[in-house]
């Protein structure tokens, strides 16, 4: 294969008032034409800093690059003046970036931002411009471009952001596409469409891709090789199947097998202990050896070389030496995980919450009305975890904040304990219900310390009107979410995004609440700290008979921590079951169009993958109500359907 680009010995630092921080320390890799490498790790390893270098986008000052190379065409990328890289920028490297709204100019048309690049790299008129940014669009799958053309970025949905942005990086026929993170907020749905699209692209133009990611699932369906990063080095790359169904590097095992599987039932995630090395002062060693429970003595001292697998597959672990052979067979017999099944979990048949055709409509300024919620009826249960999935802007989360009354119902009812929420005093509802938000970050007030923040609950409800006693409930409810006393005087911004979800946790757990609606908790955070998240709520759920509602995308975290899971589409219900029931006999089209959508971090399942084609509202949904087609098995559909289903139960397809 014909090489396109190669990154020798990169570093690259950021001069802060604490010290030089080494984003990325001597990595090195090739980039083949037409191929689509994936770049895979933790947040903080380096990932991004690196790609962003390709294109000469680190800002300098804070950042610099210390040393390396970047050959593309036979010319070194660092070594360019800026003239020479802003010609390279756009027309032969481009890059799309993880968040498309941060991506776009909220002033701008559509238009004008497409074809601002075109216009800059290519010597074309105006008109000619615009009907190639049209061309674009209609490339990347958005309907009616000549009028959505004229539109600005907040007329469009997440999932269509991020193709206009796609289709900006496409304008000048790039030869190195770099996604960073594309698909990382978006629902499998979308997410999927956005994978079919830039294959499809790459199968069209002979693009190379670098895709930066944390999900698996996702590589597993698109990459040709994989990288995978760790402290701001490559530990492990090779083949997408030689890493997978052979990974060599123990922080690539600990990856692999924090992902929840679909065919089976682990009572408890996988995860990887620890946290990963400050890099301003990064370990003589291994980097990862502190968080490996079989290192060597040697991954204290020295840093292990890329010793070669095969032709194809390197990793940078002691463990391929020689020497340490009979060492490395011993611990490829050892079970260092979980595999327990997941207990049948039987929760009171006491409601805790009932909702009965739960309706929330919104008025926009030209005096239409947006359907948020249409008509739902559910309940839960106490003592159980009720998952709620579907695609953005299915109303999942106004669902959410409707059962805690961050929204005031348009219509419906809503019973808590057996009484209308809406005639509770608010105070006293928030004590018993409370919400963990999506966002960590914005979420969390920048100004006050961590301690103040997880008690503001409690002062509010006047719980702890002794200081010292207030004092000791912070200390207590930190600890109970995995975080130290002395965290309690520090301030959000000095903290992961994991640990800002666990003082979200903490936040809601002050006040000793019943009921938690978890709004997206884990969508924004790494496979390893995602199974953290997940295995503290579950523990928590345990110790204090907490009741979950569990807002999320990712269904294979969704079946691993629900009792049961209710499938919403276009503000309506349509289906609801015990979880296992759901996946291994979903009966309504959407449902089915929707697991048919999960990524699964396996290579050749992602190949023999059968897509199911996405569903569009049709009218019959108007006639159609829910019905138990079978034991708590509950599916929207007609009368006649269901009179269908019952007199066949093989025919699974409820038609829409």
């Amino acid at each position: 294969m014909e090489k396109i680009l190669s990154v020798k010995d990169l570093n690259v630092s950021f001069d802060t008032y604490a010290g030089e921080i080494k984003a990325v320390r001597g990595t090195s890799f090739d980039l083949y034409k037409g191929e689509t490498l994936a770049i895979v790790g933790e947040s903080g390893s380096g990932k991004s800093v690196m790609s962003k270098s390709l294109m000469g986008l680190v800002p300098q000052p804070p950042g610099r690059i210390v040393k390396g190379e970047i050959w593309y065409k036979d010319c070194d990328v660092i070594k360019l003046p800026k003239k020479g890289i802003r010609k390279l920028r756009g027309s032969e490297l481009s890059i799309i970036f993880q968040d498309p709204m941060t991506s776009l100019n909220p002033t701008m048309t559509i238009n004008k931002q497409i074809t601002e690049g075109i216009l800059a790299h290519q010597d074309i008129s105006s008109k000619e411009a615009k009907k190639k940014a049209i061309e674009l669009l209609e490339l990347v799958g958005i309907k009616e471009p000549e009028e959505r053309i004229t539109q600005y970025p907040h007329q469009f949905s997440g999932g269509m952001q991020q193709r206009v942005v796609i289709a900006m990086a496409l304008a000048c026929n790039p030869e190195i596409l770099i996604a960073d993170e594309p698909t990382t907020a978006l629902d499998v749905t979308v997410q999927k469409q956005v994978i079919n699209l830039l294959k499809s692209i790459q199968e069209k133009k002979g693009t190379s891709i670098i895709f930066i990611t944390h999900d698996l699932g996702v590589v597993a369906n698109i990459a040709d090789r994989v990288a995978v990063m760790y402290a701001g080095k490559i530990v492990e790359i090779g083949k997408t199947d030689e890493v997978f169904y052979n990974p060599k590097h123990p922080y690539t095992k600990g990856l692999l097998k924090a992902m929840p599987n679909l065919n089976s039932e682990q009572e408890e995630l996988i995860t990887i202990p620890g946290s990963p090395p400050n890099l301003l002062s990064p370990p003589p060693g291994d980097a990862f050896a502190e968080r490996n429970e079989h290192a060597l003595n040697i991954d204290f001292i020295h840093e292990p070389p890329l010793f070669k697998v095969s032709d194809t597959h390197f990793a940078a672990t002691w463990l391929l030496h020689k020497k340490a052979e009979k060492q490395s067979r011993l611990i490829s017999n050892i079970k260092n995980y979980t595999d327990s099944k997941k207990s049948n979990k039987e929760f009171s048949n006491e409601k805790l919450l009932e909702i009965t055709n739960l309706t929330q409509y919104f008025k926009t300024k030209r005096k239409n009305v947006i359907k948020a919620v249409d008509g739902i009826t559910f309940d839960i249960y106490k003592g159980e975890t009720f998952g709620l999935v579907g695609e953005s802007g299915c109303g999942k989360s106004t669902t959410g904040r409707s059962l805690v009354r961050l929204y005031t119902a348009t219509k419906g009812e809503i019973l808590f304990k057996g009484i209308d929420i809406h005639k509770k005093n608010k105070n006293s509802l928030h004590k018993q219900m409370q919400m963990i938000f999506q966002d960590p970050y914005s979420s969390l007030n920048p100004r006050w310390t961590v301690g103040d923040i997880v008690a503001e609950g409690m002062d509010i409800h006047g719980l702890y009107n002794n200081k010292k006693e207030r004092l000791e409930k912070i200390y207590e409810l930190l600890e109970t979410v995995g975080l130290n006393q002395e965290h309690s005087n520090r301030y959000p911004h000095e903290f992961s995004g994991g640990q800002r979800q666990r003082i979200g946790i903490a936040r809601a757990l002050a006040v000793d609440p019943e009921f938690i609606v978890a709004d997206e908790p884990i969508s924004a955070l790494d496979v390893s700290i995602q199974a953290q998240i997940i295995n503290l709520m579950k523990k928590l759920q345990k110790e204090k008979n907490l009741t979950y509602l569990f807002i999320a995308h990712d269904l294979s975290m969704v079946k691993h921590i629900s009792d049961r899971i209710g499938v919403m589409f276009q503000g309506k219900i349509v289906e609801i079951a015990r979880s296992g029931e759901l996946f291994n006999n979903p009966i309504h089209s959407y449902t089915k169009s929707l697991l048919s959508s999960i990524p699964v971090p396996d290579p050749n399942s992602e190949r023999e993958r059968i897509e199911t084609t996405n569903i569009k509202w049709d009218k019959s949904f108007n006639s159609s109500a829910l019905k138990e087609v079978e034991n708590d098995h509950w599916v929207m559909c007609t009368e006649e359907e269901f009179q269908n289903y019952k007199r066949d139960h093989s025919n699974h397809l409820l038609t829409t």
